[in-house]
């Protein structure tokens, strides 16, 4: 029996089925593990083993059919995507409140949504693999499982369980999509007894019957596209991060963990799910960012040619191409402009992001802070426009609550910095900050400034402000005296611009580096500008 030239035989058909997917030629690979179809990386394995005892009692070809439809179905119906996945198994951990049985009730509410859908739509064999395979396993859930094929699919398959159990499975709409995550949960609070009996018979729970469902079925860029879908889902980072933890194993193998030391364990790999959260959720919103605006040079410079006449200085005649001669009308002489340039850096400048991370800001661990997602999304267009970002991050910073990193490219140290908490009072220092400036002395970076505002010395902070010559952006989080208080006193500031976020809808609509009207280089921000050649949003 050759196995391989079989799955080549059959695997135009089956991709032909299901109308063409993107996935790579799949293969047969035996001692990779006990499950009867695997998938990495899209990519679909089937085990020679499990293939030739059902070849005992089904043509083998049609074995291999049956596992393809079942394989290639969780690509184009159900999970479909990561987001999805992550979606069903968040709703069972919620109406469980375990990991495996959340896995184990998970993996099974997939296959029922796909092979249901194969037997609907297409001629397949998976009946038929069902009836078989529950003859092998003596699984209570399995048993149901297949009992619960034979009411719906309306076959005999030798299965049975209680009815009035399977009436009220049979009745949850699987193939309505907009409502599996009310499905899954109605589903998993019917087989939590059926649960709870198999962990009573062994200390881990079983795969589903042709095999387990997790995020290395999936390409790296799959992946990344549906953690940043997820974290735009939820509601906050606490649910996010009970999510995420169970699969920290496979995000540390595509490359999402970083590594750690700790006394007596040696090295290890761990997720901080927090940060991951903030990325993902602020890669989401791609703010835009005004380039650096342009200004007069102090010198004049050859322009462009226009005719010489009579009226016009010899010292401007281009005598090259003039022909030699000193004619009116055919001599060309040079029309001198001032140029328009940038500062050092052209397009957009570094930035320094501010951050208030006291006791009156939103613990980012367990509420969604929209301080940090929007200084986040600041971080993310700088660093995509090839600047480098430093953060201040501060607090009480008498007591040592603060954060300095100095400029970088690198997103996760600035992640990490604007992801760090300390829950103090509110107290700023110029002095750190006047250390950042330093550090780009021969240029005028860009402030992006957070808070709520409640800052004691907020007048003395105004005044610092003020004699900065940059652009700032200032977002102040929901409606204060004190926000009202700095957007009056900033108002005529020709250099800044002053945002209100009371929700996360509040986001997209910064614009970075917007100010009223161009700046000119040398010059005082408060004071008139150069005449500018780019027009700022």
């Amino acid at each position: 029996m050759n196995l391989h030239a079989t799955l080549a035989a059959v695997w135009p058909r089956a991709r032909r089925k299901h109308f063409f997917p993107e996935l790579p030629r799949p293969r047969i690979t035996d001692g990779l593990s006990q499950e009867a179809v695997e998938v990495r990386q899209r990519q679909i394995i089937l085990n020679p083993s499990f293939c030739q005892q059902l070849a005992e009692h089904l043509p083998v070809k049609a074995v291999i059919e049956a596992l393809l439809d079942h394989g290639i179905a969780h690509y184009t119906r159900c999970p479909w995507d990561v987001a999805t996945h992550l979606r069903l198994y968040a709703a069972a951990k919620r109406e469980l409140g375990r990991r495996d049985y959340a896995q184990r009730a998970s993996d099974i509410f997939i296959d029922i949504v796909v092979n249901t859908h194969c037997v609907k739509d297409f001629d397949t064999a998976l009946p038929q693999v069902y009836r078989h395979l529950q003859r092998l396993s003596g699984r209570p859930l399995d048993r149901l499982t297949v009992a619960l094929y034979s009411l719906m699919w309306g076959m005999d398959l030798e299965a049975s369980g209680p009815e009035p159990l399977l009436r009220r499975l049979a009745r949850i709409p699987y193939l309505d999509r907009g409502r599996w995550e009310e499905s899954i949960r109605r589903f998993c609070r019917l087989i939590q007894p059926v649960l709870d009996e198999e962990r009573r018979h062994s200390e881990i729970l079983p795969t589903a019957l042709l095999g387990r469902h997790g995020l290395s079925s999936h390409a790296p860029n799959e992946v990344e596209r549906g953690l940043r879908a997820f974290a735009l889902q939820v509601d906050n980072p606490r649910e996010f991060r009970t999510t995420i933890a169970d699969f920290d194993g496979e995000l540390a193998a595509q490359g999402h963990a970083e590594e750690q030391e700790g006394m007596g364990w040696g090295r290890g790999e761990r997720i901080d799910t927090g940060l991951l959260y903030y990325m993902k959720l602020t890669e989401q919103y791609q703010l835009p960012v005004s380039a650096a605006p342009l200004h007069r040079s102090s010198s004049s410079d050859p322009h462009m040619h226009t005719p010489w006449e009579l009226s016009k200085p010899l010292q401007d005649l281009d005598v090259w191409t003039s022909f030699g001669k000193l004619l009116p009308g055919l001599s060309q002489a040079w029309l001198y402009q001032n140029g328009l340039l940038y500062g050092r850096r052209e397009g957009v400048p570094d930035c320094i992001i501010i951050l208030d991370s006291s006791g009156s800001m939103a613990n980012p661990r367990y509420l969604l802070s929209h301080a940090i997602v929007g200084a986040g999304c600041a971080a993310d267009a700088y660093l995509r426009a090839g600047a480098e970002v430093a953060v201040y991050n501060f607090s009480d910073v008498p007591a040592g609550d603060k954060l300095v990193l100095g400029f970088s490219r690198e997103r996760k140290p600035v992640y990490q910095a604007l992801c760090r908490y300390f829950g103090g009072g509110t107290v700023f220092s110029f002095e750190e900050l006047d250390e950042l400036l330093r550090l780009v002395a021969h240029d005028r970076p860009d402030i992006f400034f957070i808070t709520d505002m409640q800052i004691p010395d907020l007048h003395s902070l105004i005044a610092y402000l003020s004699e900065l010559t940059g652009r700032i952006t200032a977002v102040h989080i929901g409606e204060t005296d004190s926000a009202a208080v700095f957007k009056k006193e900033t108002a005529g500031w020709r250099n800044a611009q002053v945002f209100s976020v009371r929700r996360r809808e509040d986001i997209p609509r910064i614009v970075l580096g917007q100010v009223k009207t161009c700046l000119g280089y040398g010059q005082s921000a408060k004071g008139e500008a150069d005449t500018c050649r780019l027009t700022l949003r």
